[in-house]
C-alpha cells in the first residue's frame, strides 16, 4: 500500500493527513501558532516555529512513502544558507508595511512592469516587496548578503532547504512573488532588479510535482521523497476537482479565495482586477512539464471579520450566526463591507475602509453581526462576478472553509448569486489536494477518489438587490487616502 502524508502550513494551523492508494484519508493532527503584530499593519511568524510544527506532525505521522506540502503562498523568510536559521520573523500575506513604497514605485512605472511581466498589481499583499524589505531593513539579512550567504524566498523554500537541503520552490509559489515572469515560470531580470531582489539569494524554481530531496529530519520515514510543493489556494483548487478550463471554487478562511482555471495560456489583462497565476505545473511518466494557469480572485478579510467581531463581545457561540430569520440586514438598509486590512480584488485599494453603513438608534447587536456575514457573501459574489466574466463558468460553484459552516451565510450566498452553492463536505480540501497531487507524483497515476457528496443550496427565486452594498463599496473606497 502506498501512503503520502501531506502538509497544509496555514495562516492559523498546520496541519497533517495521510492518505493511501484505496482513498482512506485520516488526519494525523494540527497544530496552531503565534502570530505577532509589532506595529500596525505588520503581520509576522516565528518561521522556526512553524518548521517546528511541521516536523513535530511528520514525526507523528510515523512510516510513510512520500510527502506533500502547500504553504500560505506570498508569506515570505530570510534564511542563512550555512545555518539555515532565519534572520527574522516569516513577513505573512496580509503585512502591510510595504505599501508606502509600492505607491511611490507606482508614479515610476513599476506596475506597468509587474502587469505586464508578472500578471500582478502592486500590492503588499505579493512576495517582492516583503523581499526587498528584509534586505534593506534587516542588518543581519545585508550581512548575510554581503558575505554570500542570504536566502531570499517565500517560506517553502525555507521549509524544503530545512527538511532535505535542497534550495528549491515550484512554479505555482514563484507565480505569486511579482518576481516571476508568468509565460516562462521563471525569475524576470528586470523585476528582480527594480525590486532590488538579487538572483544570487532567490530559490531554483522547478515543476510543482518534482524531486525535492528526501526527508533527514530524525524521523521514521526519513529518506521518503518530498514529491509536491504548492501554494495552498492551488492545492485547495485540486482538491475541489477543478481540472479543465472555467472549473471554479472559493476557499473561506482568514480570506477568501476563488479560483479558476483557464487553461495553458496566461490570462493577462491589465486593468480587470484578477490575478492571472500558475496553478501547478505536473510532470509526466516522461519527466515533461505541463504548466495550468488559472485566475485569481482574493479578499483579504472574511473569517478574519467573525472573529473581529467575536473578539469585540458582539456575540459569544458561532452558532447566533445562523440563526437569522426575517428581512435581511441589507433589507433593512444595513450594510457592511468587509475591507477591514484593504479591498483587493478587483480594487486592490490598500486604503479603503470597512464600515457598517446604515446605522440606527434601533441596530441591535445581532443586526450588525448579521450585517457582517451578509457583507461576506456580498463581497465575494462580487469576486465570483468579476471571474466569470473573464472565464465563463456554469453550473454550481465549490466552496469550502469555515464560514461555509453558516446555512445562513450559504443560502444567502447562493441567493445573491442566484446559481447553486455546493458546500464541499469531504474533509479538508487543501489537505487533500497536496496529498492527491503527491499521490500522482509519487505512482504516476491520479487517484480516483469517491468523495461525500456536497450540501446544495439553490437559489432563492427572488434574488437580491445589491445596489446598496454597491454604493457602500464606493464610499467606503479610498477612505484613508486623505
Amino acid at each position: 500500500m502506498t501512503t503520502i502524508l501531506a502538509i497544509d502550513q496555514g495562516t492559523t494551523l498546520t496541519k497533517a493527513y495521510l492518505l493511501d492508494d484505496q482513498g482512506q484519508f485520516t488526519e494525523v493532527g494540527r497544530l496552531a501558532h503565534e502570530t505577532f503584530h509589532p506595529h500596525d499593519g505588520w503581520v509576522e511568524q516565528d518561521a522556526e516555529a512553524l518548521l517546528g510544527n511541521m516536523i513535530t506532525l511528520i514525526r507523528k505521522a510515523g512510516k510513510f512513502d512520500a510527502l506533500a506540502i502547500a504553504h500560505q503562498g506570498e508569506t515570505v523568510v530570510a534564511s542563512d544558507a550555512i545555518t539555515g536559521l532565519p534572520l527574522y520573523n516569516a513577513i505573512v500575506w496580509q503585512d502591510q508595511r510595504t505599501q508606502p513604497w509600492l505607491d511611490a514605485q507606482r508614479l515610476q512605472g513599476l506596475e506597468q512592469d509587474t502587469l505586464q511581466r508578472a500578471g500582478l498589481p502592486l500590492d503588499a499583499y505579493f512576495s517582492a516587496s516583503k523581499l526587498r524589505w528584509l534586505l534593506q531593513e534587516v542588518p543581519a539579512a545585508a550581512k548575510a548578503y554581503a558575505e554570500g550567504r542570504l536566502r531570499l524566498s517565500t517560506s517553502d523554500a525555507f521549509f524544503v532547504s530545512r527538511l532535505t537541503g535542497q534550495y528549491l520552490t515550484d512554479t505555482s509559489s514563484a507565480s505569486r512573488t511579482s518576481l516571476a515572469n508568468l509565460r516562462s515560470a521563471d525569475w524576470d531580470e528586470l523585476l528582480c532588479e527594480r525590486f532590488g531582489v538579487p538572483f544570487s539569494t532567490l530559490p531554483n524554481i522547478v515543476p510543482t510535482t518534482h524531486g525535492f530531496g528526501t526527508l533527514h529530519i530524525g524521523c521514521e520515514s526519513d529518506g521518503a521523497p518530498l514529491v509536491v510543493d504548492v501554494v495552498d489556494q492551488q492545492a485547495a483548487l485540486y482538491g475541489h476537482g477543478c481540472r479543465h478550463a472555467g472549473d471554479l471554487k472559493i476557499t473561506f478562511g482568514t480570506g477568501a479565495f476563488a479560483l479558476a482555471i483557464t487553461g495553458t495560456q496566461p490570462h493577462l489583462h491589465a486593468g480587470d482586477g484578477l490575478l492571472p497565476t500558475l496553478a501547478w505545473t505536473l510532470t509526466d511518466a516522461a519527466g515533461n512539464p505541463h504548466t495550468q494557469y488559472a485566475i485569481d480572485g482574493g479578499m483579504y478579510t472574511a473569517g478574519a471579520a467573525i472573529e473581529w467581531l467575536k473578539s469585540l463581545g458582539l456575540f459569544s457561540d458561532y452558532d447566533e450566526l445562523s440563526r437569522y430569520e426575517g428581512p435581511t440586514a441589507l433589507e433593512t438598509g444595513l450594510v457592511f463591507v468587509p475591507a477591514l486590512a484593504g479591498l483587493a480584488c478587483p480594487h486592490w485599494d490598500r486604503q479603503a475602509a470597512g464600515q457598517w453603513i446604515g446605522l440606527r438608534q434601533g441596530t441591535t447587536r445581532e443586526a450588525l453581526c448579521r450585517a457582517v456575514v451578509e457583507g461576506i457573501a456580498l463581497r465575494a459574489a462580487e469576486i465570483v462576478d468579476t471571474l466569470t466574466a473573464a472565464s465563463p463558468a456554469s453550473g454550481m460553484l465549490s466552496v469550502d472553509g469555515g464560514i461555509t459552516r453558516n446555512p445562513y451565510f450559504c443560502q444567502f450566498f447562493a441567493d445573491v448569486l442566484q446559481r447553486p452553492v455546493a458546500v464541499q463536505q469531504s474533509g479538508d480540501l487543501t489537505s487533500l489536494g497536496t496529498a492527491q497531487l503527491g499521490m500522482l507524483a509519487f505512482t504516476g497515476q491520479p487517484l480516483s477518489m469517491a468523495l461525500q457528496a456536497p450540501t446544495v443550496y439553490q437559489p432563492g427565486a427572488a434574488g437580491v438587490n445589491r445596489h446598496l452594498f454597491t454604493k457602500a463599496l464606493d464610499q467606503c473606497r479610498g477612505w484613508f487616502s486623505n
